[in-house]
């Protein structure tokens, strides 16, 4: 098939719910992705920070591959190597002591949710605006952008939204009701947005402070993508509940939660469950994942080139007087400008880049933490041309 036709059968069968670019992607190594056509394009959304390890990374295709040849699935009814094998990576990873695999971002941010409610036996999440925590229904409570949520209710109750980044609007929000209060690291979908200095910190002494949780949604910021394995290593503050997803294995489908010893054992036989969660397949390409990131030292790759990414970028910046601002942490960065860039993604695709855009003025660039300096060079310099014309 070619694009055309791929495209026509979408349309004809599919539900219309995503705004696709009009290219159909057929195959991918590394930082590159081919279309249909054979075209090919240095891809820096992998996946909206999925393929942290790029795409069909041979170790990964290579575990899939042989556990698909001896065992896919059995419920959580049995015991499987591959689920312990890979919580106890986790947990090394990690500054957590309990795993709990589901299927995605959406699926962990419920489930941590669950958890805190179930350990402090109190209803409301404290979350904050601009925030993304997904697209099932408490997901999208939680989530502060109301464009989501419009048409969709009457939603979850139990929330509340705060600025994010005022440690004070938190602090006048707790009551006797709080369990826990719910935050992303750096907000992605919401534009990249960096927590002002001090601020996890604080948010986390303030919850100590008054008997509550602090979960981290590290669903876009895990694995890396920051420069450290987990965001919370990044900003030196050790969250109670982890939500996690993206990143942890490969591209293939899979979520976790992670929490101490005392939270995680909240959750009882029948409180929580997931048909497929950490299945022998999902299970078997995290872990060769996590070990491609650790033994391949994607960590300092993702410091090095991110820092290196984020310099070109303020290059740009000083050069073109619509960028008004670059920011961003390792492999995870955002460009805000005073027009939006919608048509700028669509010019870069044209050129061989893929690239996107959120919160309307706001270029994302997540690509895999293997992408190479004279790839960002070949981005950065692409991106120039289309600045000019601005």
């Amino acid at each position: 098939m070619n694009t055309e036709e791929i495209m026509r059968l979408d349309k004809e069968y599919i539900m219309q719910t995503y705004g696709r670019q009009p290219i159909a992607i057929k195959k991918g190594s590394g930082a590159v992705v081919w279309d249909e056509e054979g075209k090919s394009y240095i891809d820096c959304l992998a996946g909206i920070a999925v393929n942290n390890v790029g795409h069909a990374h041979p170790k990964v295709a290579e575990a899939i591959c042989n556990q698909a040849k001896i065992l896919i699935h059995t419920s959580n009814l049995y015991y499987t190597q591959e689920q312990v094998e890979l919580a106890k990576l986790l947990v090394e990873v990690s500054p957590h002591d309990l795993a709990f695999f589901c299927n995605s971002g959406a699926e962990a941010v419920e489930g941590s949710i669950k958890l805190a409610r179930k350990y402090t036996g109190k209803g409301e999440i404290i979350a904050m605006e601009n925030s993304f925590h997904g697209r099932t229904l408490t997901a999208l409570s939680a989530t502060g952008q109301k464009k989501y949520q419009k048409g969709f209710g009457p939603l979850a109750q139990g929330f509340k939204h705060v600025p994010y980044g005022d440690i004070n609007a938190v602090a006048d929000n707790v009551s006797k009701n709080t369990a826990a209060v719910l935050v992303e690291p750096i907000q992605g979908e919401g534009g990249v947005i960096m927590p002002p200095s001090g601020y996890l910190k604080n948010l986390k002494k303030l919850c100590q402070e008054n008997n509550i949780l602090l979960i981290f949604d590290e669903v876009q910021t895990g694995f890396g993508r920051t420069g450290k394995m987990f965001a919370s290593q990044t900003f030196k503050v050790t969250p109670d509940i982890t939500a996690l997803a993206k990143g942890i294995a490969g591209g293939f489908p899979m979520g976790s939660i992670l929490a101490t010893r005392e939270i995680g054992s909240a959750f009882q036989p029948g409180d929580h469950a997931a048909t497929f969660g950490g299945n022998p397949l999902a299970c078997a390409a995290a872990k060769a994942s996590i070990q491609v990131i650790l033994e391949e030292d994607l960590l300092s790759k993702s410091r090095e080139n991110g820092d290196y990414f984020k310099t070109k970028l303020n290059f740009l910046k000083d050069d073109h007087g619509i960028v008004e601002e670059v920011r961003g942490s390792g492999l995870m960065l955002g460009m805000e400008l005073d027009v939006n860039c919608a048509e700028m993604v669509n010019e870069m695709r044209n050129l061989g880049i893929l690239i996107n855009c959120t919160a309307d003025k706001v270029l994302r660039f997540v690509p895999p933490l293997l992408i190479e300096k004279n790839q960002i060079d070949i981005v950065t310099c692409n991106l120039d041309d289309v600045l000019q014309n601005y």
